[in-house]
């Protein structure tokens, strides 16, 4: 049998590889109920046709290059820590292609299941940037 920390990497994998389709039901399939996930800015959701619904608006289309996926196993709760990272590549509504936009996705995997995710991006910087209201150049 995979080792926990392992299957939780595969896992999370797995759900990214549909998220990015997308197939929000085949998601589904590695999440817990009772699923908590915080999008960048705060925005809350409970399943992945939610966020599937978020990206629809912000992207024309949206996708993710892997760099790296790390899990560590919280000795304590048995609860698998994984940060999948890389960059986002797609389009914005208007058609206009972007790449390397850095993500980092953090999942809590508990017993062989996604039960929280936290999303982090550049998407709201670089559209800032794009409206002229950038602080400093990116």
């Amino acid at each position: 049998m995979t080792d926990p920390v392992t299957h939780a990497k595969q896992v999370v994998e797995a759900y990214l590889e549909r998220s990015m389709i997308p197939d929000p039901e085949g998601a589904s399939a590695y999440v817990a109920a009772g699923l908590s996930i915080t999008f960048t800015g705060g925005r809350a959701f409970t399943a992945p046709a939610q966020t599937t619904a978020f990206n629809a608006k912000r992207y024309a289309w949206v996708k993710k290059r892997f760099i790296r996926t790390d899990a560590a196993l919280d000795p304590d709760t048995g609860d698998v820590h994984v940060y999948n990272t890389g960059h986002l590549y797609g389009a914005w509504p208007d058609g206009t292609l972007f790449d390397g936009n850095r993500y980092i996705d953090i999942f809590t995997v508990r017993d062989g299941l996604i039960v929280a995710t936290q999303v982090w991006n550049d998407s709201a910087e670089i559209l800032l940037d794009r409206a002229g209201l950038a602080e400093a150049p990116l």
